[in-house]
């Protein structure tokens, strides 16, 4: 007795593996640590069962399993879909993965009606459909986020309409603009991103099941009809290419990591407004925290952090690019570590926006401290170049003698609107008392009123059409 040969383990005994017949010894802890992704990937389990139901419907319909094995899968579904929900459901690490545990439960329910599920399909395209229906609702919240942002950015903007501040360039102020002008610049920002992300839903909604393991499969299946039942736009035409390509996620690290770079824009300018120097806002007290040790701090964390977490989602599209490289034909191990830098990256954006939705609406804005700072470093001058050129002088001239003027005040300690108009007059004779009309900041920011410029009626024609963008946004199915 002692030298009778054991009989071969389960599959799913808890030690053992789908392939554990294959191999002479077990699977070390180390390497077992090392190897298994059901840690991150049980995330991915309700879209696991999804794609298995839609499976398993298609088998029965073309034959491949009966009518009673499909009942049972659904059954057995149903019921772990009930024990995840509830926090009940065992996840193994012998078992490596989501999909091995999850089969693993359904055949312990339902018996061979679990077996067969698997037929006719590979982890390997069911990994890269459980990724994509993912990545789908995932896309489909940030564009909801982006809207509500663009929503709240506007709304402050269309108070912010008439509300006077120096535009900058090199950090120099250059033309007088409004606050509601400057927040919609970053409403234009968060439209692309929405737009790029709508783009990119194009290339995640196509169905790699039935791709197997790379070359598909004999069984007859019909992926056209799994599709449907996903939602799936159409399916993936080249079975290699479906279960190892993984653009779909670069092209979402990418456009993940210009909103960041957006987020990251906003934030900084928020720093830089709240600081004392410049004083043009203060952020509600929700959204900033003390000092340890010096009682009067008020810190700006929240953009703080955010211009720090851009560099992390960054830094995953550059290892999902880095991960890709080398790879050649079909599915590779490597692929395993798309998982959690994708996962991190939405995790992140989507709790970045939700919070600025938050944070703009509780911006409070200093109107005199913008208009002081409006009021400094000549920000009419290109004002009354336009002027002299709309008398006749070349622009080039125009420039030389504004200037001129420029430098007049700088040496008297005023601005162009403090000379009078004689004084006006020694830069160039066109000059008359019409000019001090247009030296005024609601003078300047007023005559730019195509479209896209900064007089407030135009601003508000904007904020107004973001706002209606946003609604149609937020309705949308």
């Amino acid at each position: 007795m002692e030298n009778t040969p054991s009989p071969p383990q389960n599959q799913f005994d808890n030690k053992a593996q789908a392939w554990s017949a294959r191999f002479s010894e077990p699977v070390s802890d180390l390497v077992k640590r090392y190897t298994a992704s059901v840690d991150f990937d049980k995330r991915l389990a309700l879209f696991d069962i999804r794609g298995s139901l839609a499976h398993a419907e298609m088998l029965a319909a073309v034959g491949v399993i009966s009518a009673q094995d499909l009942s049972d899968i659904q059954r057995g579904m149903t019921q772990i879909r009930s024990e995840i929900a509830a926090g009940s459901f065992q996840w193994l690490l012998d078992l490596e993965d989501v999909h091995l545990n999850i089969e693993k439960r359904l055949v312990e329910l339902v018996g061979d009606a679990g077996k067969r599920l698997h037929t006719g399909r590979s982890r390997n395209d069911q990994v890269a459909t459980d990724i994509r229906l993912w990545l789908r609702d995932e896309i489909d919240g940030l564009i909801q986020l982006l809207g509500g942002l663009r929503h709240a950015l506007a709304s402050v903007a269309l108070t912010h309409a008439d509300t006077i501040m120096p535009g900058f360039t090199h950090l120099q102020v250059a033309q007088p603009v409004t606050f509601g002008h400057h927040l919609l610049a970053y409403a234009e920002m968060f439209g692309r991103d929405a737009a790029r992300l709508a783009d990119c839903r194009k290339r995640v909604n196509t169905l790699p099941l039935g791709a197997a393991a790379l070359a598909g499969t004999s069984f007859p299946i019909d992926r056209e009809r799994v599709a449907r039942t996903l939602g799936f736009d159409e399916v993936c035409r080249n079975s290699l290419d479906a279960v190892s390509d993984r653009d779909f996620a670069i092209e979402f690290c990418a456009a993940s990591a210009l909103i960041m770079t957006h987020i990251s824009r906003f934030s900084e300018e928020l720093v830089l407004w709240m600081s004392p120097r410049i004083g043009f806002i203060d952020l509600a007290d929700r959204f900033c925290t003390g000092s340890s040790i010096m009682p009067q701090k008020k810190n700006p964390d929240v953009p703080e952090l955010a211009r720090g977490k851009t560099g992390r989602v960054n830094g995953a599209l550059v290892a999902m690019l880095t991960l890709m490289k080398g790879q050649p034909l079909a599915y590779n191990k490597d692929n395993q570590e798309d998982k959690e830098g994708l996962f991190d990256t939405a995790d992140t954006v989507r709790d970045t926006l939700t919070i600025f939705i938050d944070l703009v609406g509780g911006i409070r804005v200093k109107q005199e401290a913008m208009r002081a700072a409006a009021l400094q470093g000549f920000a009419t001058a290109t004002d009354l170049a336009d002027y002299l050129v709309k008398r006749g002088l070349p622009f080039r001239d125009a420039h030389e003698a504004v200037a001129h003027a420029v430098r007049e005040c700088e040496l008297k300690g005023c601005d162009l609107a403090d000379l009078t108009t004689q004084e006006l007059r020694q830069f160039n004779p066109a000059i008359d008392d019409d000019v001090h009309a247009v030296l005024t900041l609601e003078g300047s920011v007023a005559a730019r009123s195509h479209i896209g410029g900064t007089a407030p009626d135009r601003v508000r024609e904007a904020a107004q059409r973001v706002l209606s963008d946003s609604v149609g946004l937020e309705n949308r199915d």
